[in-house]
């Protein structure tokens, strides 16, 4: 069931309807208002102006995020093939050292 609350951006009220908390609505609102607030400072900005670069700047941050979440990703696999290549060899030490025990039990 969606969610349905009114926040408001730089001055304006939005009724925003998402199956997210709303608590996590708010806290959206609030960095797209405070993104376009910095920009606003300036007053040299529009309000529309400050909207796209709002959404611009957020978005830029969303893909930085993901280009690191995909990096960590991929030395995740990599530290879990090492283990697994790790457990691997293990297994084969431990084989080894019965097979060498077995040889030794024979000889005495």
């Amino acid at each position: 069931m969606a969610n349905k609350i009114t926040v408001t951006i730089s001055g304006t009220e939005y009724t925003l309807m998402s199956e997210e908390a709303p608590s996590y609505m708010r806290r959206v609102a609030e960095m797209v208002d405070t993104k376009m607030e910095e920009f606003m400072a300036s007053g040299r900005v529009s309000r529309m102006d400050a909207a796209v670069l709002a959404a611009a700047n957020l978005a830029d941050e969303l893909l930085k995020q993901q280009a690191s979440t995909e990096n960590f990703r991929g030395q995740l696999k990599g530290y879990l093939d090492d283990a697994n290549k790790a457990k691997s060899e293990l297994s084969e030490c431990k084989r080894q050292i019965i097979k060498l025990q077995n040889r030794l039990q024979q000889k005495k």
